[in-house]
This record gives C-alpha cells, structure tokens and sequence, in this order.
C-alpha cells in the first residue's frame, strides 16, 4: 500500500481548510461508511505524517464525510437539501475540541476507550475560526467514519464518489485527531474529467446543473487533488496529509 502514494504530497505541510457547517461526531469507527448510498464505489486511502520527521504517524483518528450522489449530507438531510434554513457551506470552522467519542484521546496519561490504540503524540493548543459543530437534526449516519492510522499512518475507507451541491467544487471532508486536539481539519478535491465520467451515470446523472468547478472554488488547491486509479468497479483515490502535531509552523 504504501507504494501507491509515490508523489501524493509527501511531507508537505496540508492545508487546513473550513470545516463546513455539517460537521458532527458521527461516533462511527468504520472503513466502509456507504450503508444505502447508491454510487460508484470509491476506495480511499490516506497517509498520515509528521511534517517536521517526514515519518509515518500511527494512532491518529482519521475522520471523512461528505455528501452522497443528490448532494445530501447525512444528519444534516433538511439542511443539505434546502429546507432546513442551513443552505450550502460557507465560510468558516476548524480544528479546536476533542475527538469523536469512542477515538483515541487523551495523550501522556490519558487512557484510550477499551480496545482502542493509545492517542498519538499530543498536539499545540486547538485553534477554531468560528464554526461549531452541527446538532444533527435526522439520524442518519452514511458516509461518516473514521479510523485509526496503522504503523504505516495509513487509514482505508470505502465509500461512493462524492456528489457535488451549489457552490462549491467536489469534495471530501477530513478531519485529523492527534491525541486530544484537533489537529488539521481539510478537505480533497478530484480531478474534473473523473468528475465528469462519473456524473454521467446513474444515479448522479439525476442530480443536474452543477454551478462551481475546482477552478472556482474559493476552497480548491491543486495540492488537495487525490490521486485516483481505476479499482475494479470503482476507484481508488490516495493522498498524504502532513500535519505539524507541536503546532510550531514548521
């Protein structure tokens, strides 16, 4: 596995980026987050490394979510559709708080839950740009999970192609827990021709009039670009986030 993120940001710093208004602890320690969610099927792989060491960092938490093939995020359906008041993400949130319930916390001294990896090396104080955590108003869990990186500070998800919604590129959310901190919150784009092949097809195909590409999106950065294979019947996307745990800017 760890050959296939040959050029796939290899310990430069990762972007920290908003966390979106649909943010929740999803409490959901799985790989294979699709439940009911029809799509094609994309496996996700993420490295995770110390920027400073250039080393692998196991027993961080690794979080995603994003919205399905009509552009609803789950817990958030109302919100996500429009007729919850909530409307698209904007502008706003970050890392600052603790993990998702059931993860790895604490650091020196702190014990993890039964059964779960020891946290990884504890992280500078949190930072937060305004946005909180969503209260979930429906009880729905698809395409939420997180996972804990192995020795080689790797995570695997299986999940669907992300939809897209008005305003904004497409995307996958991602948030890094090192030991008790927030430690990068991010987001990966996908290449616009991929995006294209895949929303031809059902069920995507009825979702219509997509408004906002990665050119312009006010988030998208070509270093947030997942490097996608074909899979089988799918895709396999992987990409490298490099986090600085000590919070010293390097």
């Amino acid at each position: 596995m760890t050959g296939l993120f040959a050029g796939s940001n290899t310990c430069v710093l990762t972007p920290a980026t908003t966390q979106g208004p649909y943010y929740f602890d999803a409490d959901k320690i799985r790989s294979d987050i699709r439940e009911d969610r029809q799509g094609r099927r994309l496996k996700v792989a993420i490295r995770m490394q110390d920027s400073e060491k250039c080393a692998p960092m196991a027993n961080a938490v690794v979080e995603i979510w994003h919205c399905d093939a009509a552009g609803l995020y789950s817990g958030a359906e109302a919100q996500s559709s429009g007729q919850g008041g909530g409307g698209a993400p904007g502008p706003g949130g970050g890392p600052g708080g603790p993990p998702p319930s059931g993860m790895p916390a604490g650091g020196p001294g702190g014990a993890p839950p039964s059964g779960m990896p020891p946290g990884g090396p504890g992280g500078g104080p949190s930072a937060n740009d305004g946005m909180a955590d969503l209260t979930p108003t429906d009880d729905k869990r698809y395409l939420r999970g997180a996972q804990v990186t192995d020795e080689n500070g790797i995570v695997e998800f299986t999940t669907i192609w992300p939809g897209w919604y008005r305003g904004r590129t497409v995307h996958i959310h991602a948030m890094v827990h090192v030991g008790d901190q927030r430690t990068l919150t991010t987001q990966v784009m996908f290449d616009e021709d991929l995006n294209a092949k895949v929303f031809k097809e059902k069920p995507y195909s009825a979702h219509t009039g997509r408004d906002t590409f990665n050119d312009h999106d006010a988030i998208y950065k070509p270093s947030m670009l997942m490097k996608v294979s074909e899979d089988g019947d799918g895709y396999l996307g992987v990409i490298t986030f490099a986090v600085d745990p000590d919070k010293n800017g390097k």
